[in-house]
């Protein structure tokens, strides 16, 4: 019997009245994750530190994932009540410190802060879900999470592009306004939870795998910070081999202490002898490094490439948005009436891998029209993977590991996008200066770009152009580029450009694998009852 479930059998209106509660938590870190994704160039620039963005988002992921496998386990032994209003209550202080932060490494550190709170957010509030709600019905349930995602991807890009684009607010910079919006969301998230969220509790004793979470710490941190700064170090340099040895240290001693502590293991290595959870955590892994890191180059260029403001970037990416609400209505509605969702994973997985192919064919003067339709394809592929890939690990997994098994997916999934924020973004500045200098050497042969060099209004950047700190200046603050004289930047925007396709080149092939991995997910019978489902009705 799961830990938590109600006393007795929930109507659709009881449902839904708890759903109320849980989707204001989810709307908090859905919002705060694309109100940031747009206004991070304005505060990259501003914080002088736009090749460090990564770590903002790095950071996040690290302690989010760390973390995720922790509410789950704990949920399962204390409720998820107090550990869903812990989590809310940790990501506003969170937001407040992002506030303050006056360096691109303050942020960084104040993010992972949020991250603690933002990785009991999603993975809670689905394992509440499939607490209460039987197999079949949490398809159409999770439909309202899905309304959660596209309002928040229509309203965070507005917010964020409307802050970022303000010097202050009230006194303050208008960018530290993206995290300072938090506050008040979630103090009605915290009030609205306290009074809706009502499940009986049945005690579990067990022990808490810290040791666990302390190696899983241990083994990720060293890697993500390799895959960060390898391109400045060097791949094979002192400081990177050390982060091998400790991070590969790390994850053998995760798997030796989660053998050791069997049931109470932190991620129980049981839970991943069931075919459909071991090969669908797989699938979310790679659906994950497809999900954050094939998609981080794309506000970026929309804003220094097409030179779109940050809502308008934010609001450029709505195909993308539109994909995922289509493919998710799709996949929910059919699901729920047939309880097969295996058609999903099989064809979702090429569409994303044929997306992100076609991307990497896109350069300085593509037109946004057929790249907004590339959008509406990677989208479409995310909405046929991610809930049919959470559906059909938590209908694997018996009530009892219901925590557990959401978080594992979550954990898994952010495991993938923590690897493919890292990895992909230190692919595209180290190919960056080079894929400048190309352009740069192809422009100085042209009538226009001498021209520009002639012009007296551009003095001062020939002179840097002579120094060599214009290549540098741009990997620190981009925001000279909208001033300075197009001839100009031209050849620093086709560099930026060019230096994307090697990104979604590589990031094609990592989904042509997670393809391969999702059409072995087993199908299981959503219709069927586990043997120890609590009994619930639904209008």
């Amino acid at each position: 019997m799961s830990p938590d479930h109600p006393d007795t059998a929930l109507t659709h209106r009881q449902i839904v009245t708890i759903l109320t509660g849980l989707m204001l938590g989810m709307f908090l870190a859905a919002l705060d994750q694309t109100i940031v994704a747009t206004a991070i160039r304005t505060i990259s620039d501003d914080l002088h530190g736009l090749d460090r963005q990564a770590w903002v988002t790095t950071a996040y992921l690290i302690t989010s994932t760390i973390v995720t496998p922790l509410y789950g386990k704990l949920s399962d032994i204390y409720g998820r009540k107090p550990f869903f209003l812990t989590a809310i209550s940790v990501f506003i202080i969170g937001s407040v410190m992002c506030t303050f932060a006056n360096s691109m490494t303050q942020l960084a550190a104040f993010r992972a802060v949020q991250g603690i709170g933002a990785g009991g957010l999603f993975s809670l509030a689905l394992a509440i879900i499939g607490d209460i709600v039987p197999p079949m019905e949490r398809a159409k349930y999770q439909g309202y999470f899905l309304a959660v995602f596209g309002t928040s991807s229509v309203l965070g890009p507005v917010i964020g592009g409307f802050f970022a684009g303000m010097t202050s607010f009230l006194g303050i910079a208008g960018w530290r306004w993206v995290f300072l919006v938090n506050v008040p969301i979630g103090i009605v998230a915290l009030l609205v939870v306290v009074r809706t969220l009502h499940l009986r509790h049945t005690r579990l004793d067990h022990r808490i795998d810290w040791w666990g979470a302390a190696a899983l710490s241990v083994g990720l941190v060293p890697l993500l910070l390799v895959a960060e700064q390898g391109r400045e170090w060097g791949w094979t340099s002192t400081d990177a081999i050390l982060c091998y040895v400790i991070g590969v240290a790390g994850v053998l001693a995760f798997q030796f202490i989660e053998w050791r502590m069997g049931e109470e293991a932190l991620l129980p290595i049981r839970l991943f002898a069931n075919k459909t959870i071991g090969i669908g955590s797989i699938a979310s892994t790679v659906l994950g490094m497809a999900l954050f890191g094939g998609i981080a180059c794309l506000p970026l260029y929309l804003q220094i490439v097409k030179g779109a403001s940050p809502t308008e970037a934010g609001l450029q990416l709505l195909p993308l948005t539109l994909g995922i609400m289509a493919g998710s209505v799709i996949s929910g509605q059919t699901i729920s009436r047939t309880g097969r969702y295996r058609p999903f994973l099989r064809a979702g997985g090429p569409m994303i891998a044929i997306a992100l192919f076609t991307l990497h064919w896109t350069k300085f003067d593509t037109p946004l029209w057929q790249l907004m339709i590339v959008m509406v394809l990677f989208g479409m592929g995310m909405g046929f993977m991610m809930q049919p890939l959470m559906l059909a690990i938590q209908a694997a997994a018996d009530r009892r590991d219901m925590g557990v098994a959401t978080a594992s997916a979550t954990f898994t999934r952010q495991i993938g996008g923590t690897l493919g924020t890292a990895v992909f973004l230190s692919i595209l500045f180290s190919a960056l200066p080079t894929r400048i200098a190309e352009r740069m050497t192809e422009a100085r042969g042209t009538a226009d770009f001498q021209a520009a060099l002639a012009d007296p209004a551009n003095a001062e950047f020939v002179a840097q152009l002579k120094s060599g700190a214009s290549s540098n200046a741009v990997m620190k603050d981009s925001s000279f580029l909208t001033s300075l004289d197009p001839r100009l930047a031209k050849p620093f925007l086709q560099g930026f450009a060019d230096s994307m396709d090697r990104v979604f080149l590589f990031a094609s092939a990592v989904m042509v694998l997670g393809a391969i991995v999702a059409w072995a997910i087993p199908q299981i019978d959503l219709r069927r009852p586990a043997p120890d489902e609590v009994p619930f009705l639904a209008e």
